[in-house]
């Protein structure tokens, strides 16, 4: 079975004692690729030099809503710089964060729709950070639909924004939460196709059930899958089937 990590930090410190093994886990548990979002110029060298490194980790490019702040434009300015460099798969993990402050709202707002302007001229896809903004972004995301497409990361909205999503051809990526006691996400799933779902671990962040509280990693995508065949009514393989070949359309991945 193959799998696709859509959204994974593998660069991230956390992996600093360990990362080769863990690479080495993922690959052993059946990952094609894991990709790898930006979050700001501090990240973006590790970021670059850990895909350089692993044919199968694949580099986007942006500023992470949470890491806009008073020198924003210098960071935009720095990635757009860098988009005709390199090969990226995506522009992300873009979006609107609302969540813990909102101080520079204005400007998430402004550097989103830099950003958004960067996939359309580049065709690429997005990959989308929203945190306690969904109607926001997604007011935004219908005004440039259905010249955009891409994922919204860890997906923690309610029905009537996943139908929206979907509406417009943003698939879903489904990571760890959807395997706590607790998640309403699995509910939300069951109004949505399998057709609109790609999976992610966000590592080192998140990590499923029997790892919760862990460090996430790549290898336990498959624990992921594993509730979705819950979800879903269908067996491993059809899992990943299905979420692989979401990925692979909506990334431009061959497999």
């Amino acid at each position: 079975m193959l799998w696709i990590d859509t959204h994974t930090h593998f660069y991230d410190t956390a992996f600093d004692e360990d990362r080769d093994q863990a690479v080495q886990r993922a690959l052993q548990n059946g990952l094609r690729y894991f990709l790898q979002p930006s979050v700001s110029m501090q990240e973006y060298q590790p970021m670059m030099d850990f895909c350089a490194k692993y044919p199968e980790a694949l580099p986007m490019v942006g500023l992470h809503p949470c890491a806009v702040g008073e020198d924003y434009q210098k960071q935009l300015d720095f990635f757009a710089q860098e988009l005709p460099k390199h090969k990226f798969c995506a522009v992300g993990e873009i979006g609107l964060d609302f969540f813990h402050d909102r101080t520079f709202e204005k400007e998430q707002v402004e550097a989103f729709e830099t950003q958004i302007s960067w996939a359309k001229a580049y065709h690429l896809p997005v990959s989308l950070h929203i945190r306690k903004a969904y109607d926001e972004a997604l007011k935004i995301l219908e005004k440039h639909s259905p010249a955009l497409k891409g994922v919204l990361h860890c997906f923690g909205g309610d029905l009537n924004q996943a139908k929206r999503a979907v509406e417009m051809g943003f698939k879903l990526g489904i990571g760890g939460v959807v395997t706590f006691k607790n998640a309403t996400l699995a509910t939300i799933l069951q109004e949505i196709p399998i057709a609109h779902i790609v999976l992610e671990t966000d590592a080192p962040y998140l990590a499923p059930v029997p790892h919760r509280g862990k460090r996430n990693e790549s290898a336990y995508i498959p624990a992921i899958a594993l509730q979705l065949c819950d979800i879903y009514g269908l067996n491993l393989q059809e899992v990943s089937e299905i979420t692989t070949r979401n990925a692979v359309e909506i990334f431009g991945l061959t497999v």
